[in-house]
């Protein structure tokens, strides 16, 4: 009888993995170019934002759209996936940007000094100890636009109101 239990336990468990490991890897999200932006930030202030408080900022802004208007300090091109980062030069701390899919091609025409607005799911910050920097991560991220204000007293904006 117990190892007729123990059996039909591991049957269910195993089954109940699989389901979760299906819907897990096929789950898809809504269109970042189609979705309303909650914050609309200026990348120095919102590196800034971590930096002084990293719990407050993760609180506010994981997981949520957010436009980040600042210069691209560097770009990086995998085989399947483009990163732009924009930096603050006096802490080191940065924002990454992943692209999604169907946005690589328009990510590939960005250069090192370009002005640009960039949509993404903000996924958090972390600071690093070995680096000393904080690291702010996007996941599906899309190209808003090149824009012409590079004034860095464009201050944090929420679109919620």
């Amino acid at each position: 009888m117990t190892k007729r239990i123990i059996w039909t336990s591991i049957v269910v468990l195993v089954i109940a993995g699989a389901g979760i490991y299906w819907y897990v890897h096929t789950e898809t999200f809504a269109d970042t170019k189609d979705r309303k932006a909650a914050f609309t930030v200026n990348a120095h202030d919102f590196i800034r934002e971590f930096i002084e408080n990293g719990e407050a900022a993760n609180a506010r802004y994981t997981d949520q759209i957010v436009v980040v208007n600042g210069r691209v300090s560097e770009t990086e091109m995998a085989d399947t996936t483009m990163n732009i980062i924009m930096d603050e030069p006096n802490s080191g701390s940065f924002i990454i940007f992943a692209f999604q899919q169907q946005y690589l091609a328009e990510a590939k025409t960005v250069k090192v000094g370009d002005s640009l607005s960039i949509k993404g799911s903000c996924s958090g910050g972390i600071f690093s100890e070995i680096l000393e920097v904080h690291k702010i991560d996007f996941k599906r991220s899309t190209l808003e636009s090149h824009y012409a204000n590079t004034n860095k007293n464009v201050h944090t904006q929420n679109n919620q109101q």
